[in-house]
């Protein structure tokens, strides 16, 4: 599923209009350090939806919120921040009830055996 997102499909000509701003400005985030479309042999450009869906939320930002784009390169790594931790606490939230289920297991087992005569 995420390869598909990271797939680079969509010229910056085409991105511009899919996101409503000129290719200079997409030029423009990519000199900041806020997006990096891949690169074909020829040095084209080539953006996945992964860099579009990027690409709006600087967007909203930048237009919406009125956060200049240092701004929305904090914002976007503390999203970013907030995100992979939250991919984190889901998996510890797995492990901890796998650990109660064993855990629980022996004690039901306990309960199970006949005494000892």
């Amino acid at each position: 599923m995420n390869g598909e997102r990271d797939e680079p499909l969509y010229v910056i000509s085409i991105v511009a209009r899919m996101v409503g701003v000129h290719a200079q400005t997409l030029r423009y985030y990519e000199k900041a350090g806020l997006i990096e479309p891949s690169r074909s042999e020829g040095n084209r450009r080539y953006y996945s939806q992964h860099d579009l869906e990027r690409i709006r939320h600087i967007k909203a930002l930048v237009d919406e919120m009125g956060v200049n784009l240092a701004g929305a390169e904090v914002a976007l790594r503390l999203m970013t921040r907030i995100q992979e931790m939250e991919e984190e606490l889901q998996q510890m939230r797995m492990e901890v009830r796998m650990l109660r289920s064993r855990a629980q297991r022996p004690a039901l087992e306990e309960r199970r055996r006949p005494p000892e005569a």
